[in-house]
């Protein structure tokens, strides 16, 4: 006698929800070992094996550049494989981005006296000539143009002090400055520190949030894509072949002049001085640069703008803790307010980070000309 077969209908309908659960845990594996880059779903997974995607994957076929592209690239090849010229002394030019009054202008003349040789100074005042009281400042004024804050004008006048400090075959390193920005260190050291660097002192970095890719407009490609638009401070320093391709450069510059500015796209706010540097050395010479900025600034305060020194503010103590630092901090502006530390290399040498600092208001200017020659002798 045969028996009855065994039933088995309890089986058969939950084999979908097995399915389904290894379907599920086989996903949540390979996003763990392969999570996407650049993405929120990154961090959920493994924030420290976010580039093992792009590591695992072969690389995607490079596009075809545009013949603009071509013709820029060309050009900013051959400035770059071009031996610098030898200068003796090789100087420094000190150029100041300033609305009309410099009020430290005494602080820099005790800064430069006794190094007239090394270094030239070039004035851009954007609202009105100012009045001197330095022998170094007279009738360095270059033609000037109205700056707004957060346009293109502001590039313009960073082109403009550069055009004008390349006229001086002997300059091999160039310094923006702004009118709040003062030397923590005395002139051997500034000197020595620029002109033997083998990098430009140009910040850079990636910001994921609204305040960093948030602001890039589609507008820019194909010649700038979204991976490649980062963020930095204005404040820069950069050797001679450097500021040779800022001036020649027309195509990334006109990107920038047209597709990032303050109001575009539903109230999208990008402003041309934080982007148009560090996306363009980013693309074209990346390791040619630092990443961070000689230029201290305090944001530890949460706002728009760093934190103002006042003259209750300024002590020796305050002083050496800027000088002190030996690794540079930028923090990202999406929600998780990623922190990224890396330290300050000086030709691959571990270095304090800072030469000069802002933003100092008028008031301090006494009690650092008193503590200017104190705070250098130790540097």
């Amino acid at each position: 006698m045969m028996s009855a077969p065994r039933h088995r209908a309890h089986f058969k309908k939950p084999t979908w929800v097995f399915l389904f659960i290894f379907l599920v845990s086989l996903f949540l594996v390979c996003a763990y070992v392969y999570p996407p880059r650049n993405t929120a779903a990154c961090y959920v997974f493994s924030s420290a094996s976010c580039k093992a995607l792009t590591d695992w994957l072969p690389p995607a076929p490079a596009r075809d550049l545009t013949d603009e592209e071509v013709a820029s690239r060309v050009v900013i090849r051959d400035i770059l494989n071009t031996p610098p010229a030898i200068s003796k002394p090789p100087k420094i030019a000190f150029m100041f981005l300033i609305p009309g009054a410099l009020p430290f202008e005494k602080l820099w003349d005790k800064f430069f006296q006794g190094h007239e040789d090394r270094f030239s100074v070039y004035v851009h005042a954007s609202k009105e000539k100012p009045v001197h009281t330095s022998r170094f400042f007279l009738d360095r004024e270059i033609r000037s143009e109205k700056v707004v804050w957060g346009g293109i004008s502001m590039i313009d006048a960073e082109r403009r002090l550069l055009a004008n400090a390349l006229k001086d075959p002997d300059n091999q390193h160039f310094v923006l400055l702004s009118d709040s920005c003062v030397p923590l260190h005395d002139f051997d050291y500034v000197h020595n520190y620029l002109i033997y660097t083998n990098v430009s002192y140009i910040d850079k970095f990636r910001d994921p949030g609204p305040h960093g890719s948030g602001r890039y407009s589609e507008r820019m490609l194909p010649e700038v894509e979204k991976k490649d638009f980062h963020k930095g401070a204005q404040w820069f320093t950069m050797k001679r072949q450097h500021a040779l391709i800022i001036t020649a450069d027309s195509l990334y510059y006109t990107l920038f002049r047209d597709f990032c500015k303050p109001g575009m796209e539903g109230n999208k706010n990008c402003y041309p001085d934080e982007h148009y540097l560090p996306t363009f050395f980013h693309m074209l010479n990346p390791l040619g640069i630092a990443n961070w900025s000689v230029t201290h600034v305090d944001w530890s305060e949460g706002k728009w703008h760093p934190k103002s020194y006042k003259a209750a503010d300024v002590s020796m103590e305050l002083v050496k803790n800027i000088t002190s630092l030996t690794e540079n901090v930028h923090v990202t502006s999406d929600e998780r307010k990623e922190i990224q530390i890396r330290p300050c290399l000086w030709n691959g040498e571990k270095r304090p980070c800072y030469l000069f600092a802002r933003k100092f208001l008028p008031e301090t200017l006494d009690k650092m000309v008193l503590l200017f020659s104190n705070y250098t002798t130790y540097t």
